[in-house]
């Protein structure tokens, strides 16, 4: 049998309100996520023994193989489904690294994709969503990557939204931001709540609209992002420096930054612009929807 192909596309928060820290300590959130034409592909070999092998531009980033999040999801899928067909994945790694993209979690989710085809399962099993939750948090949203709201710590998500693709940049300076600091950061006891705009629960379908909403709402885990890695605020910079930028904002944690654009040629020029400033970084023109 031929081996299986899934992508494992970005998940870019281009919002990120932080309601309050529950009793338990893990925080409530709600979030617009979008997915980008970038991304990490993830292939299976049906039959061959239960492995992982790590190929790709950043494969040496991502840590060793056996703590890699597509192994944990394969182990919950065989649990949870008897006699389940598995084999040896390979994960083409080309996201960087701890950069509030979402590539683990994207990459646990196309596994569970491949091993849903592999053994004829329809997408909605809840076995599948009940494994993405148990393996973390924006694992659920990345089952299915089209735009929605997701709440509390990732496993309430809204239908798809039907919004206009939007034209942007994905900027990682390098700095590797560990997501556990950054929400301490905030100072949040447990049962504190944090101030902060309402969350809209849809959106409208035209892309001014879309823009106007996310202008409205913030990623609150920015200024504790910050601190921790200041170049964050050199990439946005930088990016908003550039005439192309209609709105520039951290994803998730950090460090990766994006900016929106008005279409796909101008986040090429503007990408153009940031790459020739600083080489080194990570920048990729991409659209999300």
């Amino acid at each position: 049998m031929h081996r299986l192909t899934e992508r494992a596309p970005a998940k870019i928060n281009l919002t990120l309100r932080v309601l309050g820290r529950r009793a338990d300590g893990f925080h409530d959130l709600v979030s617009l996520v979008a997915f980008a034409g970038a991304g990490d592909l993830l292939h299976l070999v049906p039959g061959a023994p239960l492995g992982l092998d790590l190929t790709g531009p950043t494969a040496l980033a991502a840590g060793p193989a056996g703590d890699n999040l597509v192994l944990r999801a394969a182990a919950g899928f065989a649990a949870l489904v008897p006699q389940a067909r598995l084999g040896a994945f390979v994960l083409e790694k080309r996201l960087p690294v701890a950069a509030g993209l979402g590539g683990g979690s994207a990459d646990a989710a196309a596994a569970l994709r491949l091993l849903a085809r592999l053994n004829d399962l329809p997408a909605d099993d809840p076995r599948l969503f009940a494994v993405a939750q148990d393996v973390g948090s924006d694992v659920p949203a990345c089952l299915d990557p089209r735009a929605r709201i997701m709440r509390g710590r990732g496993e309430v998500l809204s239908a798809p939204l039907r919004i206009a693709p939007l034209a942007c940049v994905l900027v990682n300076c390098g700095a590797a931001v560990p997501t556990a600091p950054v929400f301490r950061g905030l100072g949040l006891p447990p049962g504190a709540r944090l101030a902060g705009p309402d969350h809209p629960d849809g959106l409208p379908p035209d892309a001014d609209g879309v823009l106007a909403a996310i202008r409205a709402v913030p990623n609150d885990l920015e200024p504790p992002a910050l601190t921790i890695a200041p170049a964050i605020g050199t990439a946005k910079a930088l990016l908003a420096g550039g005439p192309e930028a209609q709105l520039v904002r951290m994803s998730g944690s950090g460090a990766t930054v994006f900016a929106l654009t008005a279409d796909c040629r101008a986040a090429a020029a503007l990408a153009r612009r940031v790459k020739a400033a600083e080489p080194s970084w990570w920048v990729k023109p991409t659209m999300l929807r």
